[in-house]
């Protein structure tokens, strides 16, 4: 049972309707960085193993091994030194990864795809250093703008990523509303959404590049200046299927052909992460749909894939392949991880929990 107890930093403490870190209850939800993602899990595994115990005993017949680390929100770097040192101890027929959501308040979700990853950072230079723009200004551009011209060929005109070698599929086989879509993410009223083909598709099976820094002057350092340099780190979501390293090649071929007006373009590949598809029809993933089921009286769980990307599942994959994986979790779209007045639902945490005790005591009796 796999969850980890590191969270995101709390950002402007002006956009919190409450201190972050003390855990406050309004409404049904609680709220508190982390609250979601991912102490939740980790209070999930412990209400599961308690419930379990209370029911049948200290001897409950399944071996649990509790799992809780605290450097996933840094990518996880010594994960995987710890597997392969622990791999004995550590190895199972069923994983579970408490670190997703689901569909909806009220509606359970087994996320049964995630996208993969890669960024790094591309940096434009036009001048050796800055010169006065009133001197100079008119024949040289200055890096920010060329910086611009260069992000802008991420995509084409409908809003679909536009580097040419990757994977990309119109295959989501669960409808997502727009109209559910505008309110779960926020996009203001007369905003187009980007891209084509099912937004579910564009979600899970379908890549997405997100600029998510930018080094340039500030405005309040600004001066008549010619900037010199300018550069940008980008974050590549891709679609099951796709390989990291193929991935950041192919980043890297695209930058450097639309280099705007010859400027000089330095890539620096980041991170990556593999993309994770589920078997639904293997026999642990069949347990905790039947289980979500039971939980949340009967709602039928939706299986989901998710935008997101766990880079560790891919070693879990490649250093446990006998092991079906399962991810699970307690966010909802309004549980805004990551982001000031983090929350989750109070009754879907409670199915959550005993959810996954329903699961440990189905295998416990029944096994795979």
């Amino acid at each position: 049972l796999y969850a980890h107890h590191d969270v995101q930093p709390p950002g402007d403490p002006d956009l919190w309707e409450s201190d972050p870190f003390t855990a406050e209850e309004r409404n049904g939800r609680l709220y508190g960085r982390g609250a979601a993602d991912d102490k939740a899990g980790i209070m999930a595994h412990i209400g599961a193993l308690r419930a379990l115990e209370d029911v049948l005993g200290e001897e409950s017949g399944v071996g649990v091994t509790l799992f809780i680390e605290g450097e996933e929100e840094a990518g996880s770097p010594t994960f995987r030194t710890f597997l392969e040192t622990y791999q004995d101890l550590l190895r199972a027929d069923v994983i579970v990864v408490a670190d997703s959501g689901n569909w909806k308040v009220g509606v359970p979700a087994l996320t049964t795809s995630l996208r993969g990853l890669v960024d790094g950072t591309v940096e434009v230079q036009v001048l050796d250093h800055a010169v006065h723009s009133g001197m100079f200004g008119g024949p040289v551009l200055d890096a920010p703008t060329l910086l611009a011209r260069l992000i802008a060929t991420f995509h084409d005109d409908a809003g679909d990523v536009a580097i040419e070698g990757l994977v990309s599929s119109d295959t989501a086989a669960v409808e997502y509303v727009e109209a559910d879509f505008r309110e779960d993410s926020s996009v203001l009223d007369g905003v187009q959404l980007a891209g084509t083909g099912s937004i579910a598709s564009r979600l899970w099976t379908k890549p997405a590049l997100s600029i998510i820094g930018i080094d340039v002057p500030t405005v309040a350092l600004s001066s008549n200046t010619i900037q010199p340099k300018a550069r940008a780190k980008f974050s590549l979501r891709l679609a099951p299927g796709q390989s990291p390293a193929e991935a950041m090649a192919a980043v890297e071929r695209h930058v450097q052909s639309h280099a705007p007006f010859g400027a000089k373009v330095t890539f620096t590949p980041g991170e990556q992460g593999q993309a994770f598809a589920t078997d639904t029809s293997a026999a642990a993933a069949r347990t905790a749909l039947w289980a979500l089921r039971e939980a949340w009286g009967g709602v039928e769980p939706v299986e989901s894939g998710m935008g997101g990307s766990i880079p560790f599942i891919a070693d879990l994959t490649e250093l446990f392949p006998s092991a079906q994986i399962l991810i699970t979790g307690v966010e909802d779209p309004d549980s805004r991880a990551h982001s000031a007045n983090e929350s989750l639902d109070l009754g879907d945490f409670r199915n959550a929990v005993l959810a996954e005790a329903l699961l440990l005591a189905k295998l416990a009796r029944e096994g795979l």
